[in-house]
């Protein structure tokens, strides 16, 4: 597909538009908004969450068994997870200078 197309008057805005919104979870364009974000569906949240939970039953189980003399353990870290930035508060401002009015909005949509 090639985007140019909309400039030249066959490809629709609706379509560009549907294009856009149902890209690839590992495209580039959510690759560049989301970072590495992209790369953890819900199955591997689930299973750091699974981890994070296994390492604390381990300590559990350690502390509790360990004698009353032992130097404490340290609690477990959980395991690294990709942050999804938050936008600028100016992104969501609508009086700021690059934010479309709604009339632009409409005609893009249109």
């Amino acid at each position: 597909m090639d985007l140019l197309d909309w400039h030249r008057g066959s490809l629709s805005t609706r379509r560009l538009s549907v294009l856009v919104r149902h890209m690839p979870r590992d495209s580039a364009v959510n690759r560049d908004l989301h970072g590495e974000a992209v790369e953890w569906d819900a199955s591997t949240h689930l299973l750091a969450a699974a981890v994070d939970h296994l390492a604390v039953a381990n300590w559990i189980t350690a502390t509790i068994n360990s004698g009353e003399d032992s130097e404490p353990m340290d609690y477990p870290e959980q395991v690294p997870r990709p942050r999804v930035s938050e936008p600028a508060s100016d992104e969501l401002d609508p009086e700021a200078e690059d934010f479309p009015s709604p009339a632009e909005i409409a005609r893009f949509f249109a």
